[in-house]
């Protein structure tokens, strides 16, 4: 296991009505709020008047930026950064997915940045300063109310890039569990797979790390689980508890400490979802067992068999090492049909026709990954998914 710092500064207020707490969290953040959310749904369920609720407590003046996609525009971020040096504002409060806490990353550091958005995401170094982000996530699945990632599109050159920087991770987080009781079966499905993507791509590194391989399988199975419990019951409290738990740690850095990875599928995902705006999660999932079929090799097949053996709690000793891994390929192809995913690229409507540019932009993030992956073996990972 490597060396490392292990520092988080956001400081998480986890079950229901936490909500109460708002109120004293701007308070600390100055006079002059912008609130950024997306299609409205706050509004239909109430988030949106509980949080309203909460800032005329705190007697401040806000704003508001609403429309943000499921797949953030850098075009969407520019309106916002606009909005923040105009009116001055002193933080930003995102109430909403995934996309909505990313894009409000973006625009806490662009405002205060005078070039081209754009240069942040892929010159993270740039990022100087970022103005305080509260973030109220409405469900469980990408994990950013907790980590330093923001992963914007560029809808002029169809690039899906995420950009890292400390300064990116909130000051704060609501975690109400509650929150995610309107999200539906297929979303609530597609964020199960971005979680177990995330969990499932800190696992695999070369670097030997008992203590988090085994933390990781365990929030993986506890993430299996509750995602099945959700999609029976999608207001059962503990479950969706649980998921919005995992989602964080999945992705808030402590799976990868002393463990170096680069994540693979994600960015080969991210190329999907720029050019067909598909959703993120689903994309994974279809990805993800082809990528282990195509990384399988003589030097990962005794990690892919620990792997499997220990999430599907196998102790049989008759197959092989292969055949034990293209069983546990199997099973987990299986799980995301128990999800209701699609399992093709085919009934998302991809055919093969841009396979070749999104895999010459996805070959220059994954040149560090678990397996290192040309343009060409891209290109197959896709066409394997069809």
């Amino acid at each position: 296991m490597k060396n490392f710092v292990y520092d988080i500064p956001t400081k998480v207020y986890f079950g229901k009505d936490q909500i109460q707490s708002l109120s004293e969290l701007v308070k600390n953040l100055g006079k002059k709020l912008l609130i950024v959310y997306g299609g409205g749904s706050i509004k239909k369920n109430g988030i949106y008047d509980s949080v309203l609720e909460q800032l005329k407590k705190a007697d401040g003046e806000w704003f508001e930026l609403s429309g943000i996609e499921p797949n953030p525009r850098i075009a969407t971020v520019k309106k916002g950064i606009q909005l923040c040096k105009e009116k001055k504002i002193d933080g930003v409060l995102a109430v909403g997915g995934g996309s909505v806490i990313d894009c409000s990353k973006a625009i806490c550091a662009g405002a205060y940045y005078n070039g081209d958005p754009w240069n942040l995401v892929m010159n993270p170094s740039l990022i100087k300063n970022a103005l305080p982000l509260i973030a109220i996530p409405t469900m469980a699945a990408t994990g950013s109310e907790m980590d330093h990632i923001a992963v914007i599109t560029n809808e002029d050159t169809d690039e899906k890039i995420g950009t890292r920087h400390p300064l990116l991770r909130p000051i704060a987080s609501i975690l109400d569990p509650t929150y995610t009781f309107s999200v539906s079966p297929y979303q609530s499905a597609a964020g199960v797979a971005d979680i177990m993507s995330h969990i499932m791509e800190s696992y695999f590194s070369k670097e030997p790390g008992l203590i988090l391989e085994n933390v990781a399988i365990g929030l993986l199975k506890t993430c299996m689980d509750s995602g099945l419990k959700v999609l029976e019951d999608p207001e059962d409290y503990e479950a969706r508890a649980n998921l919005m738990w995992v989602s964080c740690w999945a992705i808030n850095d402590f799976l990868k400490l002393g463990r170096p990875v680069a994540w693979s599928v994600h960015p080969i995902e991210h190329q999907l979802s720029a050019v067909y705006d598909i959703t993120h999660g689903v994309g994974l999932a279809i990805l993800t067992p082809h990528w282990m079929e195509y990384v399988l090799n003589e030097n990962t097949v005794d990690i892919f068999e620990g792997f499997f053996r220990k999430l599907w709690d196998w102790q049989d000793k008759e197959l092989d090492s292969y055949e034990l891994v293209y069983k546990g390929i199997e099973e987990l192809n299986k799980f995301y049909a128990k999800l209701n995913l699609p399992m093709t690229l085919h009934e998302l409507d991809i055919d093969s026709s841009q396979f070749s540019a999104m895999a010459k932009k996805a070959e220059k993030q994954v040149q560090q990954g678990f397996v290192p992956l040309s343009e060409s073996d891209i290109v197959k990972i896709y066409e394997a998914s069809l």
